[in-house]
């Protein structure tokens, strides 16, 4: 099933990707419609799949995991049963906050946070421990330019 989305749809995405927890009275006011005309709007929304989850952000540094490591993994194991196994490994490590399979040269590509540089070898260790890769290599994010969880819209 395909929700067709019309500006106020997107008007009222906009809104919540800004801060989910504001009353519907707040995002009806912002996008000039009533409260339950955009009550409904955002039940149907949810219940179609388009909104997934509400979630609160967490600024990373005040909860002691300051340093982001971009892990880029390559393998020579691409059958069914090892990239089980890599997907259970990943979803069973807290560090990983995001994954991702690439095409070109690189198989992996993970996005890890850590405290610090022993913390992020402790996970590598942990990693490395449990699957198999022919190739596994860490770059640290120096500055954090732009890092959102908006969909543009």
């Amino acid at each position: 099933m395909t929700h067709k989305l019309d500006e106020i749809d997107r008007a009222i995405l906009r809104s919540l990707q800004i801060d989910a927890a504001q009353s519907v009275d707040d995002i009806s006011a912002k996008v000039h419609l009533s409260r339950n005309a955009c009550w409904r709007r955002i039940k149907a929304m949810e219940q179609a799949g388009v909104i997934i989850g509400r979630v609160a952000l967490i600024d990373p540094a005040k909860v002691g995991a300051p340093l982001t490591a971009m892990v880029l993994i390559r393998t020579n194991a691409h059958d069914a049963k090892w990239m089980a196994e890599f997907q259970t490994t990943l979803r069973s490590l807290p560090e990983v906050v995001g994954a991702y399979r690439m095409t070109g040269d690189l198989d992996y590509v993970l996005r890890v946070r850590v405290a610090d540089v022993p913390a992020y070898d402790n996970f590598y260790k942990r990693l490395t421990s449990r699957i198999s890769v022919s190739d596994i290599s860490a770059s640290f994010v120096m500055e954090e330019i732009k890092d959102t969880t908006a969909v543009p819209l």
